[in-house]
């Protein structure tokens, strides 16, 4: 009965945490910006400001969006005031950039979460950031100054660093920021395979936002543009779901529209240029609505470790230690090849993400946790509910599961001490 009374008590606690804080609150937490939910980002949205601005805010959130980036149909006060009531009116959260603007005039409101400071910077723009993030949060507190990284294909030059680890660690140890972004988008070619880098990308986002104790977020690849092909369903899975795998609690696509510049002369975003869906649009909102109803949980973990098991590897000895103890395929199925995020859940259960690492083939892996198979659950994607982890093929031995290309799926497992 204690041990029920206090995990009630967690999740009291954590809840406290996940709702958006009051002005007050956020004065006494020295004006922070608290994230309160997984953030879905739409990024460069193109379109007017018309009378059709309320129909297209409404169609991002029909595609399961959670947040939008500005500007949207200008750089003043009033565009951003604009900006954040349509995102309020359809539950989605707002970052708004404004030019000129005091930080005294910015608008505010409960759907705002802060505001874009700068994309991309040299280092030697980290002092002038970090005292613009330090007024921001005075004069609006409880708000966001947003800042995005470069990846870490950017050159010495760009970053203003030897290299990118130096990059990152004078960022965060300069900059008093609330969340770590970057944008990173893999080539997937077959005589370009960036998949790896992404994810070295990602690796270096997880070991700073866990120093820091803040969330990071990510932009990822959903068009073609420059020397990037045009990403298949899978392959977008692929990019959010890495993403999870190291504790991301932001996945941002880019890009929403379909900018009118020299990098965009095929092919289109979410939305064509003319305004209607692409099958990405269609893409998008399946992904994410599975990704929606993971938020919740995914909110509450902890990131613990990050494991590749690739083809030729034992699995076992690769995940020794861990929540799951092995991955067993059938003869006919093509070789081991999975990236496993494992967590902490704020109310003391162990949580593993299984991700399918390719992005051309279905994986039917068996799978061993340390906890009797009655005792694992997993996160439901079409209600968000934990349920009894589901075996997709009960007349063989063990606990099979089907992920599709690029997939994963998050199970939750009791405390080691409780598992038996």
């Amino acid at each position: 009965m204690r041990k029920l009374w206090l995990t009630h008590l967690l999740f009291a606690l954590v809840g406290l945490w996940t709702c958006p804080p009051s002005a007050d609150a956020a004065e006494n937490d020295g004006g922070r910006f608290r994230q309160d939910r997984f953030a879905i980002g739409a990024f460069w949205l193109t379109f007017p400001d018309d009378e059709k601005l309320d129909e297209r805010f409404r169609e991002i959130a029909a595609a399961n969006f959670t947040l939008v980036f500005g500007p949207v149909g200008g750089f003043s006060a009033e565009n951003a005031k604009q900006h954040i009531e349509l995102c309020g009116k359809h539950d989605l959260r707002a970052i708004v950039l404004c030019r000129g603007v005091p930080d005294d005039k910015l608008p505010a409101g409960p759907a705002c979460w802060g505001y874009r400071l700068w994309d991309e910077p040299n280092a030697n723009m980290f002092d002038g950031l970090a005292k613009r993030v330090e007024e921001l949060r005075k004069t609006r507190p409880g708000r966001l100054g947003y800042i995005n990284l470069y990846p870490n294909y950017a050159n010495s030059k760009q970053l203003g660093a030897d290299n990118y680890e130096e990059y990152v660690k004078r960022f965060v140890d300069t900059v008093d920021i609330d969340i770590l972004c970057m944008d990173h988008y893999p080539p997937f070619k077959p005589k370009n395979d960036g998949r790896r880098r992404y994810c070295q990308n990602l690796e270096t986002m997880r070991k700073y936002s866990l120093q820091k104790s803040i969330p990071f977020w990510n932009y990822f690849n959903v068009m073609p543009f420059g020397p990037h092909t045009d990403p298949t369903e899978s392959q977008i899975r692929w990019q959010i779901y890495t993403s999870l795998a190291y504790g991301a609690k932001g996945v941002i696509y880019f890009n929403y529209g379909t900018p009118k510049t020299f990098e965009f002369p095929k092919g289109s975003g979410i939305v064509r240029r003319d305004g209607t869906r692409s099958r990405h649009w269609f893409q998008a909102r399946r992904i994410n609505r599975g990704l929606k109803n993971l938020g919740p949980t995914l909110m509450q973990l902890t990131s613990r470790g990050v494991y590749r098991v690739e083809p030729g590897d034992d699995p076992a000895s690769v995940l020794a230690g861990t929540p799951l103890k092995t991955i067993v395929r059938a003869d006919v199925d093509p070789d081991h090849d999975y990236l496993v995020g494992t967590f902490q859940h704020a109310d003391g259960r162990r949580a593993v993400l299984l991700n399918n690492y390719r992005f051309a083939y279905t994986a039917w892996p068996t799978v061993e946790f340390d906890a009797p198979a009655e005792q694992v659950r997993e996160i439901d994607k079409r209600t968000g509910k934990a349920v009894p982890a589901y075996d997709d093929s009960p007349e063989m031995p063990g606990l099979q599961i089907s992920l599709d290309a690029g997939e994963g799926r998050l199970f939750l497992l009791p405390p080691k001490s409780d598992a038996r």
